[in-house]
Order: C-alpha cells, then structure tokens, then sequence
C-alpha cells in the first residue's frame, strides 16, 4: 500500500479567525493526517517556508508531498482535500473549490485577520514588530 503524502498546514496560532478554522477544517480520511504547525513557534517547516521567501503573515501554507502553496491556493487545495460533511465544510467548499472565487476573497480574509491581529496588538510573524 502507498503511504499518504505529506500534508503539513503552517498558519498563524495567535490569530483567533486561523485557530478556530484549522480546528474545524476536515480533510478526508484517505488524504492522510493533516500536520498543524503554529508559524509562530519556531519550527523546520517556517525555516522553510522563510528560505522559499513565503511570508507567513500574507498567508497560511500548505504543503501536499514536497510542493507548498501560500495564501489562495493553499485555501483553495485545503478546500479540495476537505471533507463535505458539517454546515462549515459544506461553506468552505462552496466559496473555495474555485480557484478563481478563493483568489478573489482571500485579499479579504487575509485584511480581516490583519486588523484583528492589529486590534490585539499581536506582532507580525516572526517579529516583534506590530502592524
């Protein structure tokens, strides 16, 4: 039997709208286990990540067998590899199996986090800098 590929989602651990998504977010079973890493704990993925140039703090990555996705499309494959089961899931799918619909929200998604992230006077990613 072939072993799943590598599925490992970095997102930001500080950010309440990030925790509760990853916590509700489903992938299918035979996709394999899912790999949830906090961006902001030090970690060989954000090591990374950094080396690749992928800032952390315009998106969450994903990365399926050796290939990561930033922002968008890390939503957009997230979404495909979800479960359709539960209200949650059945929305994720709905607004994110486009490519082109998740590409347009998620400059959106991403501003909202940002000005929750400024409001609880989190720094950015990595950084003591704040917003």
């Amino acid at each position: 039997m072939a072993s799943s590929p590598r599925l490992r989602l970095v997102y930001d651990g500080e950010c309440p709208i990030c925790r509760r998504y990853v916590r509700w977010q489903r992938i299918r079973k035979e996709v394999g286990e899912l790999e949830l890493i906090d961006a902001r704990q030090d970690s060989e993925a954000r090591q990374e990540l950094t080396a690749l140039g992928i800032d952390l703090d315009q998106g969450f990555a994903l990365q399926i067998g050796k290939r990561w996705y930033h922002g968008s499309e890390a939503l957009h494959r997230l979404t495909l590899l979800g479960t359709r089961s539960g209200v949650f899931n059945r929305l994720m799918y709905r607004l994110f199996a486009s490519p082109g619909r998740a590409a347009r929200i998620y400059p959106l998604l991403r501003a909202c986090r940002n000005g929750l992230l400024r409001v609880l006077g989190k720094p950015r990613i990595g950084t003591t800098r704040h917003w």
